[in-house]
């Protein structure tokens, strides 16, 4: 029997088991097998994505400062969208599955590039090998954010369906990883603490335990210091589970009411555009920016004003003067003395400032090199 076959068998399986806490146990069972018949399937996607074989390979060669991907059934706009944005030439018809590679663009805001990948129209089974979902959703691993692309007259069900896929992939959108240390060990059998105040929430130690011999682990530190969810916990055995910010950008707004699109405003992390006429683009390309946490940092050449031209853009999870100084050269660490930091992240300004020193959004820094 082949994986997908597995996967759907595991699958009518699992829609026919009631939830309740006895069932807790075979239901987490039922979501480990799946989760490793799925892992199978997007390791040979990633290995067959390179372009080796049959088909044209996706791979983009990364640049800017940032990535974002745009995801999205066929014919919703994805293309126009990326025309207006960065000027790219990706093709745009009237019919359905125009892109079929992928199309990057770049488009520059406060001093930041930011590269634009138009991904061919995602389709229902992506993730279990159908049309070309495990490249797309490959290259979509690498985005710093996603951008689901919805048409407005029908989003709620293609929301569903694109979630669906991106978390068979092990795509989490908006969510941040579990708080859950899991450390395997030679010896001592398995070690399984909760932090106080911490619950699980549809599953219990046994369970867990279950869990972790369907993954032939036997000997292992597990520190739960979160309400967790036999989900998050698969994720953490895992171990290779994407964290993505996303925005739901509700194109084609030309086509309904204003109390329609009041409706579609209480959908969480939306945009509601009309690429077509270039409506409230301005308020995505912002809204991207607060998303994708990114730091613009200022260099100031000793004796001089500093350069406001030319922003040194810094993820907010990389924000130390060490990560500022390995994105201008690697050699520049191995010269360094001290920063003068001018900004929100000192008490004063200027103030001497160590390579451990975060940094934070509009900072001004002059890095002092060793004498000799």
């Amino acid at each position: 029997m082949s994986a997908l076959q597995k996967i759907a068998e595991i699958e009518a399986e699992m829609a026919r088991t009631q939830k309740n806490k006895a069932t807790n146990a075979h239901l987490g069972l039922l979501k480990a097998k799946l989760a490793k018949l799925r892992a199978t399937i997007v390791s040979e996607g990633t290995r067959g994505s390179g372009g080796g074989g049959g088909q044209q390979g996706f791979e983009v060669s990364k640049t800017g400062d940032a990535r974002v991907g745009l995801i999205g059934f066929p014919s919703v706009g994805k293309s126009t969208l990326l025309n207006k944005m960065t000027g790219s030439a990706s093709e745009v018809a009237s019919y359905e599955f125009t892109t079929l590679t992928c199309v990057p663009g770049v488009f520059n805001y406060k001093g930041a590039k930011i590269q634009l990948l138009d991904l061919p129209g995602i389709i229902e089974g992506a993730k279990d090998g159908k049309g070309r979902g495990k490249q797309v959703i490959s290259v979509a691993y690498s985005c710093s954010l996603i951008l689901i692309v919805l048409d407005v007259m029908k989003p709620i069900l293609h929301k569903r369906k694109i979630e669906y896929e991106l978390e068979g992939f092990g795509i989490r959108l908006n969510k941040s990883p579990p708080n859950i240390l899991f450390k395997k060990r030679e010896k001592g059998g398995i070690a399984l603490n909760m932090a106080p105040g911490c619950e699980l929430q549809d599953c219990d130690e046994d369970s867990i335990m279950q869990v972790l011999r369907e993954y032939r682990i036997s000997n292992a530190q597990v520190s739960i210091r979160c309400n967790a969810t036999m989900d998050d916990i698969i994720d953490t055995l895992e171990g290779n589970r994407k964290y993505c910010p996303a925005i739901y950008v509700m194109n084609k707004i030309d086509q309904i009411t204003i109390e329609e699109l009041d409706i579609i405003a209480e959908v969480p992390h939306h945009v509601p555009i009309c690429a077509h006429h270039e409506w409230n683009l301005d308020g995505l390309v912002e809204m991207m920016w607060r998303y994708m946490s990114l730091l613009r940092i200022y260099t100031k050449p000793r004796g001089q004003i500093p350069d406001y031209t030319a922003p040194v853009i810094l993820p907010a999870e990389k924000n130390k003067i060490e990560d500022f100084c390995l994105r201008i050269h690697k050699s520049l660490l191995g010269q360094f003395k001290v920063a003068l930091v001018w900004g929100m992240s000192v008490k004063h300004n200027p103030q001497r400032c160590g390579k451990d020193h975060p940094l934070m959004d509009e900072d001004v820094v002059q890095i002092i090199k060793k004498v000799g």
